[in-house]
């Protein structure tokens, strides 16, 4: 892959993350109220540590949006919208891994929806959909080199 659109990818790569990290926040956080990023009676930590989280994605959308900036600024951006979205998928597909991986089975300091008759069954469709945006992002990025 040539350096300009490595860059692009790596730019949609951190997007990805910081996208999917404010979808599960929006979504599983706030609308559903299903958790918060640490199960705990003390209603102030919950928020507190939901406000961290808050601040990890948002510093990612905005990393992603500066490394676009930048590297269009030092011409080394590629122009490829396939690379681009492929990376936004696979960003997005690692942060559910990752964050299913770590915080719902390593850590267990949350589950998708701990109050489900089987929480168990939310945490692997939240990996099997990480997963399936990963094969997406690769799909979409294997389009670009086949054209």
């Amino acid at each position: 892959m040539k350096k300009e659109n490595k860059n692009l990818f790596i730019s949609g790569l951190i997007l990805g993350l910081g996208l999917l990290g404010a979808i599960d926040g929006i979504v599983f956080h706030q609308l559903l109220q299903w958790h918060h990023m640490v199960l705990s009676p003390n209603i102030q930590l919950e928020i507190f540590t939901d406000g961290l989280f808050t601040a990890l994605f948002s510093a990612l959308l905005i990393w992603g949006g500066v490394k676009i900036f930048q590297d269009a600024r030092e011409d080394k951006l590629g122009t490829s919208w396939k690379i681009f979205l492929g990376g936004i998928f696979v960003g997005g597909g690692l942060f559910n891994l990752v964050e299913g991986i770590v915080d719902h089975h390593l850590l267990q300091v949350h589950r998708v929806k701990p109050l489900a008759e089987n929480p168990l069954l939310y945490d692997l469709g939240f990996l099997a959909i990480g997963l399936l945006l990963v094969i997406i992002g690769f799909i979409i990025i294997r389009l670009e080199k086949n054209a």
